[in-house]
């Protein structure tokens, strides 16, 4: 029988940690949960019920009344509120300007905690990836890495992706979000924003998309190697 490994990505929003923990994923054969989707449901729920983001007990029980899943079946998995599939809509504006006061409130992180944590014991090779999975969540997760860029290159790709998506967006407000963001992530109380202690760091600012994979499956492999931990690692078709 083979160890469970787990995998964290943590940084910043738009540091590619989604779609670099989603190839990586895809390489080693492993399942990814993109942990901030997540937040993004609960940030959804609040908006479709016109609860007041500030309101925590609220949020709460919200929360108990709803249903969060996360469809390992597709390539991304998917994630279901209410069984709906919200992958899109979690990445919409309204969404996203609610998002990190959603993720400040402690009723809805010790929720989403014990979700994440549930999910690796469904699923023995994962790649996670948020704001708080190697500091918080997984703090003895086999591999950690941190990934950060400058906050220019960041807005950049962040409203390149918003305007794929047919999002008519003003770059320098984009950036201005992401620096307020940061502050408010890395100043919240619960689940700060910051690199995990003795995580491996990568800054992805001058890196393709590839290079960051490349330098991620690098530092797994070697890892494991190291540790002479098992690791099943294959890929999938």
């Amino acid at each position: 029988m083979m160890l469970p490994i787990i995998v964290t990505i943590d940084g910043p929003a738009g540091t590619g940690k989604s779609s670099a923990a989603s190839q990586l994923a895809d390489r080693l054969g492993f399942d990814m949960l993109d942990t901030g989707a997540m937040y993004r449901a609960v940030a959804l729920l609040a908006v479709e019920q016109q609860i007041d983001p500030h309101h925590e007990s609220a949020l709460a029980v919200a929360m108990d009344r709803a249903t969060l899943d996360v469809d390992f079946s597709s390539r991304p998995p998917t994630i279901l509120l209410d069984k709906r599939d919200v992958r899109d809509r979690i990445r919409d504006a309204d969404v996203t300007s609610i998002v990190s006061l959603i993720a400040s409130h402690h009723e809805v992180r010790v929720r989403l905690v014990k979700a994440q944590r549930q999910v690796a014991i469904q699923h023995e090779r994962l790649v996670t990836e948020g704001r708080d999975q190697g500091s918080v969540v997984f703090p003895d997760a086999t591999v950690r890495v941190w990934l950060d860029a400058r906050p220019e290159v960041r807005a950049h790709r962040r409203t390149a992706e918003l305007r794929a998506r047919g999002q008519h967006v003003d770059e320098k407000r984009v950036l201005a979000e992401i620096i307020e963001r940061d502050a408010s992530d890395r100043g919240r109380a619960e689940g700060p924003l910051q690199q995990p202690i003795g995580s491996a760091s990568i800054d992805t600012s001058d890196l393709s998309f590839e290079e960051v994979v490349h330098e991620l499956e690098r530092l797994v492999r070697a890892k494991l190697h190291d540790s002479n931990v098992g690791c099943g690692c294959g890929g999938r078709a």
